[in-house]
């Protein structure tokens, strides 16, 4: 199928992260057999979340053939190991969750239930100190390990990532139309025909790609598919960002502080520093939000305090006859554990997976649904862990969420770490035993008990098999340059003066 009029038309309607990483994957692999149009309009802002990500980014580099360094130069970006939470648990406590593994795990049990042993056995410390990211990130250091490898991800200007991806995207054959749509058209079988623009012209194609935000223009009003409303496990429902100047060196990760009626972001780039506070409208007033905001941020303010509405919830079919849902308007989970850029590779993937190139195949479609339906409930499950997990009693919000009925799987996960210290992963979900493990200790579940391999060592065994550990974990830090360093070296970006 090399002629170009046998090509398959690929329109994907909206721009942004989400469009704009659409169109560069699915023209970097397909662009002999597909032709892509993205109708982008440069009157309509983007929300622009999702500065922070998760180390399946580095993936999607890979797999399209970007040079992560020079992708880092352009978007201003650093280097993420890990988030860092302040006051979730209670006010004044801090835990991390970071990138990578913990210790030394063994085939019947992990590492966690030797970390039990050595705890019972008071000679055991924090579990971050036996995690080389979370004490990387702790010492402000970072660099590419060869033959050991951190687990790292980025803190990137979502507004350039587009922008370099659309250079990208362009440079491979896609084509941009700029305009406002005015009307999305139907067939007689109610797949979509064509998109008409403001200027009056018009788009046809064969396969529709919906990137219009959280209005879902294709997916939502024209072909009417459902939403299922979260909110009653995920109340925070606003958000205000504001971008500062910085007033210091860059840290390797994210800060998420927790306030009486939400959380707030911290995400260090190389030239500024990306805000934002999350907060339900049902216990604190948007005015106060705002001004809450511009209080507790560092630096001084770059960007006026721009407000998103948002709700957090589920498309309920992602692929509707011949039109696919990928970003905001397929669902949205707020950012706490920087999950938005993932979810939309994960969705350009699949649908690259599953791309039809004759005649639309239902079982297909059937199945993307249902594979993206088992990868957003244990990420939704994870967040909520963060808000049902907690002591805080100093707000009606806090108060709601410790309170709450969560999901099923949920209450079983919590329970069986609680009881037995045991975690496990299902499937290709995306959070690992570890993350879960990090989180739930950080929130406050100790296991009453550990796997009785911990207890076939003897207790000097535990002992060296703990300070081992720990020394390696040090050895490795103490030969690191700051991130600050490593970044000037490996991606300084041109900051325009």
């Amino acid at each position: 199928m090399s002629n170009e009029t046998d090509k398959k038309k690929v329109v994907i309607a909206g721009g942004g992260t989400a469009g704009w990483m659409t169109a560069t994957a699915i023209a970097s692999i397909f662009h002999r057999v597909v032709d892509v149009v993205l109708i982008e309009s440069d009157a309509i802002g983007t929300v622009g979340v999702g500065e922070a990500t998760i180390p399946t980014l580095i993936r999607y580099l890979d797999q399209i053939g970007l040079d992560e360094a020079e992708v880092m130069q352009q978007t201003n970006a650093t280097f993420k190991l890990g988030i860092a939470f302040e006051n979730w648990r209670e006010e004044e406590h801090r835990y991390f969750h970071s990138f990578g593994i913990t210790g030394k795990d063994h085939w019947t049990a992990g590492f966690q239930h030797f970390w039990k042993r050595g705890l019972n056995m008071e000679i055991a410390k924090d579990y971050g100190t036996y995690c080389l990211e979370l004490m990387t990130a702790e010492h402000n250091r970072f660099a590419h390990i060869e033959n050991l490898g951190l687990h790292y991800a980025f803190h990137i200007d979502a507004t350039a990532l587009a922008v370099y991806l659309r250079s990208r995207a362009e440079s491979q054959g896609v084509r941009r139309q700029e305009g406002r749509i005015a009307e999305v058209n139907q067939k007689e079988n109610g797949d979509i025909s064509s998109i008409t623009l403001d200027n009056g012209s018009q788009v046809d194609g064969d396969l529709f790609v919906d990137c219009t935000g959280f209005r879902a223009l294709l997916i939502g009003k024209t072909l009417g598919v459902g939403y299922e409303d979260w909110s009653h496990w995920l109340p925070c429902d606003s958000a205000y960002t504001v971008q500062t100047e910085s007033i210091g060196p860059p840290r390797p990760y994210t800060r998420a502080i927790a306030h009486k009626n939400g959380w707030r972001w911290e995400i260090p780039l190389q030239h500024r520093t990306g805000n934002g506070l999350i907060f339900s409208s049902r216990f604190m007033a948007k005015d106060a939000a705002r001004e809450k905001l511009l209080a507790d941020v560092k630096g001084r303010t770059i960007t006026e305090p721009q407000f998103i509405p948002f709700k957090t919830g589920i498309r309920e079919k992602h692929w509707h006859r011949n039109c696919v849902a990928i970003g905001l308007s397929s669902g949205f989970l707020e950012p706490l554990e920087s999950t938005s850029i993932h979810l939309i590779q994960r969705s350009i993937f699949r649908f690259m997976r599953m791309l039809p190139l004759r005649e639309l195949v239902q079982s297909e479609i059937d199945e993307y649904n249902q594979q993206t339906r088992v990868e957003w409930d244990p990420i939704r499950d994870f967040i909520i862990l963060h808000y049902k997990l907690t002591n805080r009693n100093d707000s009606e919000f806090w108060n709601y969420v410790r309170t709450m009925e969560v999901p099923e799987a949920l209450s079983h996960r919590m329970k069986l770490f609680s009881d037995s210290g045991r975690v496990f992963r299902e499937g290709d979900e995306l959070f690992g035993e570890n993350s879960w493990i990090q989180v739930m200790l950080g929130q406050g579940i100790m296991p009453a008990d550990h796997h009785p391999i911990a207890d076939v060592m003897s207790e000097k065994e535990v002992r060296v098999f703990l300070e081992h550990i720990e020394n390696n974990v040090k050895r490795t830090v103490d030969r690191l340059p700051s991130h600050e360093a490593y970044i000037a070296n490996y991606c300084r970006a041109k900051v325009p003066a």
